[in-house]
């Protein structure tokens, strides 16, 4: 799954783990996609959707 969403386009980001003695090391935030059916344009579409696009899709 490449955890992209299908409506806006969020995918995963990167930033820093940082630990109690502040060193840095690299990680990804990856995004929270579900994988539903929805209406786009008159028509019933399945795709991954992010939680916060889920909220505001018309679903089928």
């Amino acid at each position: 799954m490449s955890r992209v969403c299908t409506v806006c386009g969020k995918g995963q980001t990167t930033g820093n783990n940082v630990s109690h003695s502040k060193r840095r090391t690299r990680r990804t935030f990856k995004a929270n996609v579900q994988k539903v059916s929805y209406v786009s344009c008159g028509k019933t579409v399945t795709g991954y959707v992010c939680t916060r696009c889920l909220k505001t899709v018309e679903r089928a």
